[in-house]
């Protein structure tokens, strides 16, 4: 049963977020049962979500070959490598799921948006990151060591975040600098930097 409820809760959360998306005043409205099959039908992200739900079953009930061969169709079909201590949370969102990897014992929560290109874990095998709810990872960023991202924050495009960034906040750069979303555009002025329009 806990396979299941987590699965449906996964098509909800993504249909929330994509709702969002659209309209601010949607993103508080619980999804219809329509929107969550419609998202889970359409979105790919959605189908990794899944195989890695019964992959973490099949690993809690020792089930063997299916984690290994599971695993393997995510990396083949969709060139995305999720290992397995990572912890997710509902609703994850790839947009698009080439070339990103989730290693280590990286914790990601729920509604976090990947763009695609990402990597998050360890560059020296000191830790790894937490993702807070809500955030957005921009396409090619990498988020580095035993770090938090608070929730809501952005990562922008190509950042290397290697410290821990405020809810609410935006990294952009490498190394990434953080700024106040309310400052962004004047903290990335006085920097050279760009906000990647996240402000």
């Amino acid at each position: 049963m806990g396979l299941l409820r987590k699965i449906a809760a996964d098509a909800f959360e993504l249909a929330r977020a994509l709702r969002s998306e659209r309209s601010d005043e949607a993103a508080g409205a619980r999804p219809s049962t329509k929107d969550a099959v419609r998202a889970a039908l359409t979105q790919d992200g959605y189908k990794v979500l899944l195989m890695s739900r019964v992959r973490e079953t099949a690993r809690r009930w020792h089930v063997p070959g299916v984690n290994h061969a599971l695993r393997l169709v995510t990396t083949v079909l969709y060139s995305i490598e999720i290992g397995n201590d990572i912890e997710l949370g509902e609703g994850i969102n790839f947009t698009h799921t080439l070339g990103t990897v989730i290693g280590g014992t990286s914790k990601v929560g729920s509604r976090v948006k990947f763009m695609g290109n990402n990597t998050i874990g360890t560059a020296k095998d000191n830790g790894c990151p937490v993702i807070e709810d809500d955030v957005v990872i921009g396409c090619g960023a990498r988020v580095l060591g035993p770090i938090r991202i608070g929730r809501g924050a952005f990562i922008g495009a190509n950042a290397v975040v290697l410290t821990d960034v405020p809810p609410g906040a935006i990294a952009t750069g490498i190394p990434a600098k953080v700024h106040e979303r309310g400052n962004g555009a004047a903290g990335a002025a006085k920097s050279g930097t760009s906000t990647n329009g996240a402000d």
